[in-house]
This record gives C-alpha cells, sequence and structure tokens, in this order.
C-alpha cells in the first residue's frame, strides 16, 4: 500500500442496546507508531480496551468520536442513526482521509471513496482501533448513566436487553434514555397508549 494514501477505519458501538445513543469512531493509525494488542473491542476485556483506548488517543495521527442521539435513533431508525454517526466521526477528523474502510455492509454518505468490509473489525487494525474508541466511550456514558438513575444497572447491562435490564423496565417503567421505537419499550408504550 502506497504510504502516502491516508486510510480512516470506522465502526460503531451500540446499535442493540435498548438505552442511549449510538457511539462510531474515525481513526487514522501512524504508521510510524504501530499499537499492538489491537483487535475487535468485543473480544478484548474492559480492562484492555482501557488501556488501548489511552494508547489509540496518544499515537493515531488523528481521531474522532460521534454519536446519534436516542432522538434520532427513534426517527431514522437505528440503520440511518449509525451511518449518520459515522459520517460525524469521519467529519469530525482533523486530519481528512484519502480513504474510509468501514466496519460491516454498509456506507455512510462520505465526500471521498469508502469501503465496507464484513467482520472489518478483526480484519483491518483501524477499524480495530475505532470499534475500541467507540466501545469504550460508550461504556463511559453507560456508567454516567447508572449514577443519574440507579435504579437501573447501565454500569453491567450498558443498555441492552438482558433479563436484569427487562425487570428494570418493568419495575421501574422506561426513562428519556431508552429507545421508544425499539422492544419492549414500544410495546409498554402502545399497551400504555402512549405511541
Amino acid at each position: 500500500m502506497d504510504d502516502e494514501i491516508i486510510i480512516a477505519g470506522v465502526d460503531e458501538a451500540g446499535r442493540g442496546p435498548l438505552a442511549g445513543p449510538v457511539f462510531a469512531a474515525a481513526v487514522i493509525l501512524d504508521p510510524l507508531r504501530p499499537i499492538t494488542g489491537l483487535a475487535d473491542s468485543k473480544i478484548l476485556s474492559a480492562s484492555k480496551r482501557d488501556s488501548l483506548y489511552i494508547l489509540i488517543k496518544e499515537a493515531a495521527l488523528s481521531w474522532s468520536i460521534a454519536e446519534a442521539s436516542v432522538e434520532e435513533i427513534d426517527e431514522l431508525n437505528i440503520l440511518q442513526a449509525t451511518l449518520l454517526a459515522m459520517q460525524r466521526a469521519v467529519n469530525g477528523l482533523p486530519i481528512q482521509p484519502d480513504e474510509v474502510l468501514v466496519d460491516g455492509n454498509r456506507l455512510p454518505n462520505l465526500s471521498m471513496p469508502a469501503q465496507a468490509i464484513v467482520k472489518g473489525d478483526s480484519k483491518v487494525q483501524a477499524i480495530s482501533a475505532a470499534s475500541i474508541l467507540a466501545k469504550v466511550e460508550r461504556d463511559k456514558l453507560m456508567v454516567d448513566y447508572h449514577q443519574n438513575y440507579p435504579d437501573f444497572a447501565f454500569h453491567l447491562h450498558k443498555g441492552y436487553g438482558t433479563k436484569q435490564h427487562l425487570a428494570e423496565i418493568e419495575q421501574f417503567g422506561f426513562l428519556a434514555v431508552h429507545r421508544k421505537t425499539f422492544n419492549p419499550v414500544k410495546t409498554m408504550l402502545m399497551r400504555q397508549g402512549k405511541l
């Protein structure tokens, strides 16, 4: 690969949960400052992700983290909101890339050439780095949610539809941070005549 071509890797975190925004990150790695241990964020331990998160921010040529809000997810749908977050992450890069490699099979609307790579987070280091930034940033927000809504163990389930989270929604109702177009929140709203 020609060293002069600047490539950004892009990935998201938080498409599946019932609560919170979807995050995306874009990373341009520095070939002169390789980072060892980069892998799909889902297979790394939380402590490994946290240490890599700091390393990526220090060693990358450029990085950017963006999100699409719960309101945008409910309005656009989760796929479109994810692509919007990815577009924001790329546009937020202080250094604009020549090409963008995106994890998955869909591309956001970008002004430069881009390629979707299925399982890219395990094949392309820049995408792995992006997956780590997006995941750690989203997890931090979930810990904040737990502080704000102590009845909900967001620090543990991260907003995913676990048994515990579903029981919390059943007991305490849903919050402003819940995605109203996602079941079981949607069903509950319909039952209550609010949808």
